[in-house]
Formats: C-alpha cells, structure tokens, sequence
C-alpha cells in the first residue's frame, strides 16, 4: 500500500489522534507574526486541515493541499472558510500566482532525504519576495538512522511509511541554499520525537 492509500486509509483515526500534538504552537505563532492579517498561506501537506484551521482564525488567506483525498475531505470541513485541492507537492507550479507564507510541517518526513533540498526549492518558487517559509521535520535521534520503513499497526491494520530524519544545521542549510535567510529556528520535543521548526525569509 503506498503512502497515499494508507493516508486515506487512517485518515479519520490519524486526524483524532492528532488533535492534542500543541508541540508546533510557538513556531506556528512565531510564523503567523511575520505575516500581515489577510496574506495569503499556502499550507503544503495540510492533512485534516487542523493548522491550516488555526492559521485561517488568525485572519490569514490558507490554501491547503494534500495528495489525500480524505484528509482533504476532512479539512474542507475543519476549515469551511479555507480552499483546499488534492494535489501532490511534487505539482505545485500548477497553483496559480504566488503566497506570503508557506507552511509545511511533517512533510519532508515522508520525501527521501536525497529529495529534500529539491523539494524545497520547487516550493520556494511559489513564494513572493519577502515571504516566509515555514518547514517542521523530525530531528534524527543521536543513535538512530536517517531513514527508515516503520510497519506500524497502530489502526488495527498494518502498513508502511517511509520516514527521514533530519538535524537542525542540515535543514538551515537547505533553505539557506534555495535563497531564504533564517529568521527563526527551534526544536520542540514531543513524546518520543524532536521536531526541528525552520522558517526562512525570500529575500
């Protein structure tokens, strides 16, 4: 099953489990104060449309997407007053005009490590100078490896996910590389993970 299918799959069980994570609360806030009420935020990879809901009651203009069906199902309805198209990262140029804000947490997780860097670029290509760039990933464990498959039976089914792993200097650096200067950088821990927080600004 690959990593669209299990995501439709979980989708409704995913989107309620997630709903106390609050790790992201700063860093989010820390995103939302660069940016002037009414921007227009693209939220890359949104999910269930929880953070693209908490960014829209903060008066800002969210588009969502996701390559998800039914987590985009579930956002539409999360966040009525937002916009939202099932769509893979990978076809972002097919969105039209340009964002303030980008958005994108607990995405890179799921792209090969060998992708990162180009992923980000291709996205940073639908941000206005002068915008800001938000990305969130999971901090590699000190003894632990850069990626791997987890099979999981959290749902009462098993599947498959691919995850990387990442460290903070390596994560600034990629977006130093694609044109954004670093204006805020964090690592929150949450159970057992670290989340490194990264939002650069286009010059």
């Amino acid at each position: 099953m690959g990593l669209r299918e299990t995501y439709n799959r979980i989708a409704e069980e995913w989107h309620a489990q997630h709903q106390q994570d609050d790790w992201w609360v700063e860093g989010i806030n820390k995103f939302v104060s660069f940016l002037d009420k009414d921007s227009s935020v693209l939220d890359v990879g949104c999910g269930g449309g929880t953070k693209s809901r908490y960014l829209a009651d903060r008066g800002l203009r969210v588009t969502g997407i996701d390559f998800a069906e039914n987590m985009i199902e579930i956002a539409r309805r999360e966040a009525p007053e937002a916009k939202f198209l099932v769509m893979d990262l990978r076809n972002v140029d097919e969105l039209e005009g340009k964002f303030d804000g980008i958005f994108m947490q607990a995405v890179l997780l799921h792209i090969q490590r060998e992708e990162a860097k180009e992923v980000l670029k291709n996205i940073s290509g639908k941000l206005k100078n002068e915008g800001y760039f938000y990305v969130a990933v999971k901090e590699k464990k000190p003894d632990g490896a850069y990626e791997e498959v987890k099979t999981e039976e959290e749902y009462g089914y098993k599947y498959e996910r691919y995850f990387s792993y990442f460290i903070q200097s390596e994560i600034e650096s990629y977006m130093k590389e694609v044109g954004l200067e670093i204006v805020f950088s964090d690592i929150k821990s949450s159970g057992r993970s670290r989340w490194i927080q990264v939002i650069g600004r286009k010059p």
